[in-house]
């Protein structure tokens, strides 16, 4: 489990111990945690290990604990020694599967995460939702902190910004979904529309599946076999339509979804052709994924009928793939300017209360002083001031004047372009 270094003491640290989709089978992760019951028990049992803050974000892709601690090495070893007693596996074994990011890594593996490039596909829309459960799962469990809590605002912000500003998820890449690009492109709005399933194919299942998951209500299904069809049916939650009757199913259906696989043209051209006409030549979508091909290709040439083919849909993923591939340099970038933005303000935050008290013990020399010197005008009480503030840093530096170059270098950064700093050639 290679793990990133850990930053230096002081607010406590960001570290990410966990397995994914590249890393770990999915058995694996599954002993895990799978559901959100077992994120709330992983959560419990976070806390009774003195784990203060922590956030579990456990999809199909992944199983992440996002914790805080002030030393990052010990409490790796100690989420990691939790996660392998859940997954009943020694530590090595899951620390041989897994990951361990802290500090600066773990806070850009949480922003890209959250915009979805560490996914298994890449841009995938569901990923920011998952995120923002898992927080709030943590502050339910009053796992959440002054640590995690901006840490995940932040990395909302960024997965959105990668969602609005680049087309990372905009392109289908699946089979299923460029099935379901196409008929909106098509149809629009699929709620208002009905589909017909013809035949019982695995794929056929699966398209009628997404369709269902992409907002179809009104789906029908025709088979030979009664027996399938009613199994079929009831598995999509749709209604049977008696084969024999197929061209009146075809006069209403916008999606037809032919997948018999038998060898034989179930949707024929002069089905189509009857089927147009009865629709008064409303448009009518073909998914042809039979294997062998259930629609006749010709299909394709009768005015107001689109036919796709399995190889037509792996050509409009292909493509979605590539563009979102092309669209992930500028979302890393993206999350390369967020981290550095987050990380820039933490580090002004953890100065504050250094800067704080370096202006009171300012304060309180001005004012003594003012109080040893009640008569001296402005030019001596500044004068005054100004060697106080200044002798017990001099002492220090030159007590470290054999290093001049560093020296020089450390006192540029505090107060600009000091004169002479560092230079020790003079007399």
């Amino acid at each position: 489990m290679p793990a990133s270094p850990a930053p230096a003491a002081g607010e406590p640290a960001v570290v990410i111990v966990g397995a994914n989709h590249r890393t770990a089978p999915v058995d694996l992760r599954d002993r895990i945690a799978q559901t959100e019951e077992d994120a709330v028990a992983l959560l419990a049992e976070l806390s009774l290990a003195g784990v203060a803050q922590a956030v579990v974000l456990a999809t199909c892709d992944r199983v992440d604990v996002v914790a805080a601690a002030d030393d990052c090495p010990e409490a790796a070893q100690r989420i990691l020694a939790l996660l392998a007693r859940r997954a009943d596996v020694p530590p090595s074994v899951l620390a041989g599967q897994g990951y361990s990011h802290a500090g600066a890594a773990a806070v850009r593996y949480l922003f890209a995460v959250a915009g979805s490039l560490e996914s298994l596909v890449l841009g995938e829309p569901e990923v920011l939702g998952q995120v923002k459960a898992a927080d709030r799962l943590a502050r339910a469990a009053g796992m959440q902190g002054r640590t995690l809590d901006p840490l995940f605002q932040a990395a909302f912000a960024s997965g959105k910004r990668v969602r609005t500003e680049t087309a990372i998820g905009e392109r289908p890449v699946s089979l299923a979904a460029a099935a379901v690009a196409v008929a909106r492109d098509l149809h629009g709005d699929l709620a208002r529309r009905i589909g017909a399933v013809v035949g019982a194919t695995d794929t056929a299942e699966l398209l009628a599946r997404h369709f269902r998951d992409s907002g179809l209500t009104r789906l029908e299904v025709a088979h030979r076999s009664a027996g399938r069809a009613s199994a079929f049916a009831q598995r999509l939650t749709a209604n049977t339509h008696p084969f024999d009757r197929l061209d009146t199913l075809l006069a209403r259906a916008d999606i037809v979804i032919a997948g018999g696989g038998t060898g034989a043209h179930t949707v024929t051209r002069p089905m189509m052709e009857a089927a147009l006409k009865a629709r008064r030549r409303e448009p009518v979508l073909v998914l042809d994924v039979g294997v062998p091909p259930d629609a006749d290709p010709t299909i394709d040439r009768i005015d107001g009928a689109y036919l796709y083919t399995l190889e037509d849909l792996e050509r409009v993923a292909a493509l979605g793939r590539a563009d979102r591939a092309a669209q992930a340099a500028r979302a890393w970038a993206i999350v390369d300017e967020d981290v550095a933005r987050y990380l820039a303000d933490r580090a002004g935050r953890a100065a504050a209360p250094a800067i704080v008290a370096l202006r009171e013990a300012f304060e309180r020399e001005r004012a003594r002083v003012l109080a040893e010197n009640p008569h001296a005008d402005a030019a001596e009480a500044t004068r005054l001031l100004v060697a106080r503030l200044l002798h017990a840093p001099s002492e220090r530096l030159r007590r470290a004047a054999s290093d001049a170059e560093a020296m020089d270098a450390m006192l540029r950064r505090l107060f600009g372009d000091v004169q002479g700093t560092g230079r020790t050639d003079r007399p």
